[in-house]
């Protein structure tokens, strides 16, 4: 690689932007030239005075006047205009996708017109997108990077996602780590805090996707982006508990061979392969000592303590909407959760019910799915609302 790439990051104030931006600057194989984030201006200026980008965007018109004030020489946007605008710099490589919600679905879908190449770590992408996604990656023959560390690991065993087709296939294996309730009696589970729950044995993510895997409704979600991204039928995509994080994502081949990818828990290491495919780069990441590992055990999800993992599955076999019906009400019952409006036990069924409720409103165009978004947020919002 004779010059450095060009990387967008948006949603760079998020935990995957502060790593994206951590691997960024070990290596002198990249260039920042523009970054997007909502409200955290704190921080927003220390990566604008570190990696210095042509371009930023915030959530606010104030913020944005604000920032053009400080940086004069910088081109500074706001709101869903600013999201675009960031996600389609003509200088761009790669478009690093961190944002959280529905917000990011229209920006990704501008930078994969604009043909950049996408590193995705925002799930909402796949989830409520993932045909429109797909298939307008698949006409600019632009390539979509996993961030999730279980869907790099496939897409790594997969010899980097493009030589082998999925009638080789058997199945795909991702990986959970069960979450801080693994062991714990679902009889307790209505007793469950925001603190326990944002406490992950492993990882250290936000606070949304914290729940989400203390609930395994997370895996759930990857489940449907496997499908959209390795093309496999639901029942070819096994979800296992793996307590210890290190085996990420396995292939099962015709052939009777099963290949895997194993890491430290760490997710530099799969946002460093999305940088720099199709090349690989050194990083600071421990390398994995299998004899301090010493053990890796596996065992099958238990669907009545964790029946959103179902629940996803089923959304998946319904198709159309209903993944972005499950991502909107989910999103909505995690922050009523962390609000302390909604018990950890009650959190499955507002989703359940909000899926139960629809009825054909909207299609999977890019309207259609933002208008889908909105109503099951509106919905899900009502029900909690009943429950008080």
């Amino acid at each position: 690689m004779n010059s450095k790439k060009k990387i967008a990051i948006l949603g760079s104030t998020g935990s995957i932007g502060g790593n994206t931006l951590e691997v960024i600057a070990a290596s002198d194989r990249f260039e920042v030239v523009g970054l997007a984030c909502g409200h955290n201006l704190r921080l927003l200026r220390q990566q604008i005075q570190r990696f210095r980008p042509g371009w930023v965007s915030v959530a606010a018109r104030e913020d944005a006047i604000r920032l053009r004030e400080e940086f004069p020489s910088l081109s500074v946007a706001w709101g869903e205009a600013g999201l675009v605008e960031v996600a389609s710099i003509p200088e761009a490589d790669l478009v690093v996708s961190a944002l959280v919600g529905a917000r990011g679905i229209a920006p990704t879908l501008a930078a994969i017109e604009a043909k950049k190449d996408v590193a995705l770590a925002n799930k909402e992408v796949l989830i409520a997108a993932g045909e429109l996604m797909t298939r307008a990656a698949r006409a600019r023959d632009v390539k979509l990077l996993p961030i999730d560390s279980e869907h790099s690991a496939i897409f790594q065993v997969l010899e980097k996602g493009q030589a082998v087709p999925p009638s080789l296939i058997r199945k795909i294996t991702l990986t959970a780590s069960g979450g801080p309730f693994l062991r714990r009696s679902y009889d307790t589970f209505s007793d469950i805090t925001p603190d326990e729950a944002l406490k992950h044995p492993n990882w250290l993510m936000g606070k949304r996707v914290t729940v989400d895997s203390a609930t395994l409704m997370n895996k759930g979600f990857e489940v449907i982006e496997a499908f959209w991204l390795f093309g496999l039928p639901p029942r070819q995509i096994e979800v296992v508990i793996h307590p210890q994080s290190i085996v990420h994502g396995l292939v099962t081949f015709q052939d009777g061979n099963t290949l895997a990818c194993l890491s430290a828990p760490d997710m530099k290491a799969p946002i460093a392969f999305a940088l720099s495919y199709p090349e690989r780069i050194r990083t600071e990441v421990v390398t994995l000592d299998l004899l301090k590992v010493q053990q890796l055990t596996f065992e099958a999800p238990d669907f009545k303590k964790f029946p959103l993992l179902k629940l996803a599955y089923k959304a998946l076999e319904q198709s159309g909407v209903y993944p972005c019906i499950l991502n909107a009400a989910d999103e909505v019952a995690v922050a009523a959760f962390l609000d302390g409006r909604l018990s950890f036990s009650k959190l499955p069924g507002i989703v359940e019910q909000t899926l139960s409720d629809y009825d054909a409103l909207f299609d999977a165009t890019l309207e259609g799915i933002l208008a889908t978004d909105q109503w099951a947020r509106r919905h899900a919002k009502s029900l909690i609302n009943g429950l008080s």
